[in-house]
């Protein structure tokens, strides 16, 4: 009798392993995708998410939170900050990477389609926790219109204001990260049509 054959070390590399076995080596080595940006809501995470990873499966509370910590922050960079355009860019910059990095890390939990309704309702339930947040500034006689103090008078010009920046900006960077992750998979595909045709046998 010859001698057992060894199992196939998936450490090696792939040029190192019998010519049938080179293409499941390389399948398994992609990365999953199902784990940000699925295809299909029904694709079973095996893993329990942490704890950031379970609230950004909410969307009431992904846009709540966002809300509420935009516009303290924007309280913050109006009243405590200097006034010139390097602070000011400098802050918005930081503040732009936290509102959209909320809204990325709702809308990669879900499938692209899904991205039609979803990206609206955050921007609608988002504004609403800072106008409320806003409210109860202007109650408090904390809240800042600009470099004045704001009164209730300015609070619906506010809420109209931060309804049109924010929807906006969610809905065009919705629109992006769409088109990025369409083009990843149209990638990731002809990869693996590259891939199968050259280790057909």
């Amino acid at each position: 009798m010859g001698t057992p054959r060894k199992a196939a070390n998936w450490a090696s590399a792939p040029w190192e392993l019998p010519r049938s076995e080179r293409f499941v080596c390389l399948r398994v080595r992609h990365p999953p995708m199902s784990q940000f940006f699925p295809r299909k809501t029904t694709e079973i995470r095996i893993r329990e998410p942490r704890a950031f990873r379970r609230l950004s499966y909410s969307l009431v509370q992904m846009a709540l939170v966002t809300g509420v910590v935009v516009r303290a922050y924007r309280l913050l960079i109006l009243t405590h900050g200097a006034n010139n355009w390097l602070y000011l860019g400098a802050t918005f910059a930081v503040g732009a990477v936290f509102f959209l990095g909320m809204v990325t890390a709702h809308l990669a939990n879900f499938p692209l389609h899904q991205y039609l309704w979803r990206a609206p309702a955050f921007a609608g339930i988002e504004v609403a926790a800072e106008m409320a947040t806003s409210a109860l500034l202007i109650s408090l006689g904390h809240e800042a219109n600009g470099t004045v103090r704001a009164h209730w008078d300015d609070w619906v010009g506010m809420g109209l204001n931060a309804l049109l920046f924010r929807g906006i900006a969610i809905i065009v960077w919705s629109a992006i990260l769409a088109a990025a992750v369409q083009l990843v998979r149209r990638t990731v595909v002809h990869e693996d049509e590259d891939a199968n045709s050259v280790t057909a046998p």
